[in-house]
């Protein structure tokens, strides 16, 4: 099964979040900062990441345009949705700029709606 990067500074969501990616077999990982994020991604290699964009140590887009640059094709090209509470489009579309494949805002998905795009994510 596909590995998943959950990267949510909030506990809650992030438990609500993993708990439903456990429960649809994925190999999930965690990290609660952007920071962090990095070395989980760059260790781990996972197929796909979801990631916050407001977090304490390094935002979301830091975090995305780090990942962009980096030297290794195979990481610089994992897939991205985006989950957030940012909803205005200049975040949406800066978002977009930085070649996401989905992005969620926390208030209007559930965690089954959240497990959705990630299974049509990892399809295509």
């Amino acid at each position: 099964m596909a590995k998943i990067l959950v990267v949510e500074d909030e506990l809650m969501m992030r438990d609500l979040v993993v708990r439903k990616l456990n429960s649809a077999g994925f190999d999930v990982k965690i990290a609660a900062d952007g920071k962090e994020a990095l070395g989980v991604w760059r260790s781990e290699a996972p197929d796909l990441v979801l990631l916050d964009l407001v977090m304490p140590e390094m935002d979301g887009f830091e975090v995305l345009k780090q990942m962009r640059s980096d030297p290794n094709p195979g990481l610089a090209n994992t897939q991205v949705i985006v989950l957030s509470n940012l909803w205005s489009n200049e975040d949406i579309l800066k978002a977009q700029n930085l070649k996401i494949q989905g992005y969620l805002v926390k208030a209007y998905y559930t965690p089954e709606d959240i497990l959705q795009k990630v299974n049509e994510v990892l399809k295509k």
